[in-house]
């Protein structure tokens, strides 16, 4: 079967994309809007409606396959690719791209994938934008699962000898700066990791002394206790702090590892895992800030997890972090690692060498991509999976879970 035409439509993603450098800058609100002055190349405001282009592969037989460019909330950010706005990059998918599938033998993911994971622009002499080779290789997965008339997951397990799970990936839901009223909601549903809550601002969140974190850890304790939907509902507290430790308490990691040990306390009887807790501006002093207070933590016998999100963007990001034990966890932001074929090999190379895998992104994404991933969760089980899109846990916790029961019952038929 080939690949019969190319088309493009541009949509709208589940959030925003924000300058994350203005807002660690100190950037106002005013209700929905940040107020100040961008401080990223290519913002015209500090937050701008997020978009996204999906990709629709037109198959011999006449079906559809399709795949959604989108790139993460904090483009530009930390080492990371432009801002992606749909009339940019549109007409470089129609020139560039769409000429290297139209007419192309469906053959494997992986040989499709590569087709523009790997390949250079000929106008630029660069590797495409992440959101762009994220798109396609989404739809050069559907693509081959609809050749071959099985499910994603299914093509992905049997390209890269895993086993599609038997069980749904534990789900990672999202508060947004609505941490307490999400919560509840994320409470009721029986999320198994919560809640993110947006630490990302030192004084207004954190605390000058982190007190308004460990607050905010001890209201969320008493409410899963008093709220458990079941008996025997012990979810993991995951918070994301932006590196904000690291501002609160200059760079010293000892004391940073001695906080988090104070927060796991506070947190028990559940599980803690700290994302992000210091960003030191460059790789390779955040992975060596990273693997410090890992060390720290574990001599201090303290069961916490950091998680390494910033400055850990692509595959090669992810093997440097996991090879040096940066963290006990990666997030694996599937956007910033372009083909989604990248994302599957992040998975399997944590899981090889023995750090936790965290198949994540961005709020900032659609369903199609959320989708698309909730596959590539279900064939390589990761620790856990990202409720996405949108910055709370109403629709993209159901987008997700949804599809991995889908998943699931078409496997068991």
């Amino acid at each position: 079967m080939k690949i019969t035409n190319v088309l493009c439509a541009p949509g709208k993603t589940g959030f925003y994309f924000d300058d994350q450098k203005a807002i660690k800058a100190g950037a106002g609100h005013d209700g929905a809007f940040y107020t100040g002055t961008p401080m990223t190349e290519g913002f015209t405001s500090i937050r701008m409606a997020g978009e996204s282009i999906s990709v629709l592969f037109i198959l011999e037989n006449g079906a559809v396959a399709h795949g959604d460019c989108a790139a993460v909330q904090y483009s530009g950010a930390a080492g990371r690719d432009p801002l992606f706005l749909a009339k940019d990059f549109i007409p470089l998918i129609e020139k560039e791209i769409a000429p290297l599938y139209i007419g192309k033998e469906i053959t494997t993911f992986k040989e499709l994938a590569n087709l523009v994971d790997k390949t250079l622009s000929p106008s630029t002499g660069k590797i495409y934008h992440t959101a762009i080779r994220y798109g396609i290789t989404q739809a050069c997965l559907d693509a081959v699962a609809k050749s071959q008339s099985k499910q994603m997951a299914e093509v992905i397990a049997d390209e890269y000898g895993t086993t599609v799970s038997e069980t749904m990936i534990p789900i990672f839901t999202q508060s947004g700066d609505d941490r307490y009223i999400n919560a509840d909601k994320m409470i009721m549903k029986g999320a198994q990791v919560l809640p993110h809550a947006l630490f990302n601002h030192a004084e207004e969140k954190t605390g000058l002394r982190g007190e308004k974190i460990e607050a905010y850890i001890e209201w969320l304790r008493k409410r899963i206790i008093q709220f458990s939907p079941y008996e025997g509902y012990h979810p993991v507290i995951h918070i994301d702090v932006y590196g904000t430790l690291g501002i609160v308490f200059n760079n010293d990691f000892e004391t940073i590892a001695t906080y988090i040990a104070g927060l796991e306390k506070i947190a028990a009887p559940f599980r803690l895992r700290v994302e992000g807790p210091v960003d030191m501006g460059e790789k390779e002093a955040q992975i060596e800030a990273l693997r410090i207070i890992r060390e720290l933590l574990e001599q201090k016998g303290s069961q916490a997890e950091i998680v390494a999100d910033e400055w850990c963007n692509t595959l090669e990001d992810i093997q440097d972090f996991t090879l040096r034990r940066a963290g006990h966890m990666i997030q694996i932001k599937t956007p910033d690692l372009g083909g989604i074929n990248n994302s599957i090999e992040a998975v399997l190379f944590c899981k090889q060498h023995g750090i936790e895998a965290y198949l994540g992104g961005t709020c900032n994404e659609t369903n199609r991509s959320a989708e698309v991933c909730a596959h590539i969760a279900m064939a390589t089980s990761p620790v856990q999976y990202l409720a996405k899109p949108g910055m709370g846990v109403d629709e993209g916790y159901m987008l997700v879970f949804n599809e991995m029961q889908r998943i699931l019952v078409l496997k068991n038929r």
